[in-house]
């Protein structure tokens, strides 16, 4: 008989082992379902996994991995603030949508002006956008007791739906021959900024560093950080404390929601360069991934969304090199999580073999 007997305090081993071991099942699971697609599993991984990082083009590959990483690590760090708390923003797609949308609004609005003061204005609209996107679900909660993952879900459909309407619409550009899609919006970040210029990225990459250090500074050294964790462990004993429950779901959802517009203003203004119907491309699902294959830890998020940045680039390489479809690249992401979840039950459950009680 095999039975889970809960162990008496988290396993802080198997805290850290389980990512990793969700990522070698990902792996030998994705190998196999290569290979029912006709593909060689070993060479299919070692694409995904290895090229980006020491083929020949690696040169090449390298700084894309940070372009790619920096809106996961952005999102993700805005949701973990809520995941720890036990809020659930499950609608960041949405966010980063309108907040590319609201920044994007004011970059094109100034044209064709340059001005280093553009970019600036286009980064705060970004993430006023998404603050606001993420209220409605925050204050909703607050004020009638609303569930957020569905509110915030379903307002992803919405964000979409307005995505498609500005493309066609109010942002589309008068000199693109009735195509869908706004004018290049990529001059304002190159024009606002050296980084680009340089070394091939843009002011998305620093930003993610930077709220990665915020996050790490907020959580393990301010008081606000303990009142997160307070609140995800023990909710009854964050009132007693003072927390107010209400206040913390704003502070929360408007954190998460700011970020996730943020990655999106930097995405539409740097490699993306334009407001578009496919805009949108899954970050905000994906960096949900990134947060727990992070253990909802700045440094963890980090390094995660470093890793699920390396699946795209290697997803990539794979679809043009060995003729992989994208659908099995998704599955392959989507494993991950699983797999996170699954084996994350060893954290506080051992596994016991032993005889079955006698009916």
């Amino acid at each position: 008989m095999i039975a889970l007997e809960k162990r008496p305090q988290p396993s802080r081993g198997w805290t850290y082992a389980t990512p990793i071991l969700a990522v070698i099942l990902t792996m030998i699971c994705g190998g196999l379902l290569f290979a029912a697609l006709g593909k060689n599993p070993f060479e299919t991984i070692r694409t995904i996994f290895l090229d980006p990082l020491f083929s020949e083009f690696a040169f090449y590959y390298r700084p894309q991995l940070l372009i790619k990483g920096a809106p996961l690590v952005l999102i993700a760090i805005g949701l973990s603030f809520g995941f720890r708390a036990g809020i659930w923003n499950i609608g960041a797609e949405g966010q980063y949508i309108v907040g590319a949308i609201c920044g994007a609004a004011v970059g094109l609005a100034f044209y064709p002006t340059e001005s280093i003061f553009i970019f600036p204005l286009m980064v705060l609209a970004g993430a006023i956008g998404g603050f606001v996107w993420a209220m409605i679900p925050g204050v909703l909660r607050v004020k009638f007791g609303t569930n957020e993952i569905l509110v915030s879900l379903m307002l992803v459909y919405v964000a979409e739906q307005l995505l498609a309407s500005m493309a066609l619409g109010a942002l589309r550009n008068p000199e693109g021959m009735g195509f869908p899609g706004s004018r290049n919006l990529a001059q304002y970040d190159a024009a606002s900024s050296w980084i680009d210029q340089s070394i091939g990225m843009h002011w998305g990459v620093v930003s993610a560093f930077i709220a990665v250090i915020f996050a790490y500074v907020a959580l393990s050294r301010h008081i606000f950080g303990f009142h997160v964790r307070l609140a995800g462990q023990s909710p009854r004993a964050a009132r007693f404390a003072g927390v107010n429950p209400g206040a913390l779901i704003l502070i929360c959802m408007g954190l998460s929601g700011a970020l996730a517009g943020l990655a999106g203003l930097f995405e539409v203004a740097g490699p993306a360069g334009q407001i578009s119907i496919d805009f949108n491309i899954g970050y905000g699902f994906t960096a949900i991934i990134v947060a727990f294959l992070g253990r909802l830890h700045p440094i963890g998020i980090l390094l995660a969304g470093g890793l699920m940045a390396l699946t795209y680039i290697g997803g990539e390489i794979a679809q043009s090199n060995l003729g992989l479809p994208l659908a099995a690249i998704q599955m392959m992401q989507g494993m991950l999580l699983f797999f996170l979840l699954a084996v994350d039950v060893l954290t506080n459950y051992r596994v016991r073999f032993g005889q079955g009680k006698p009916a």
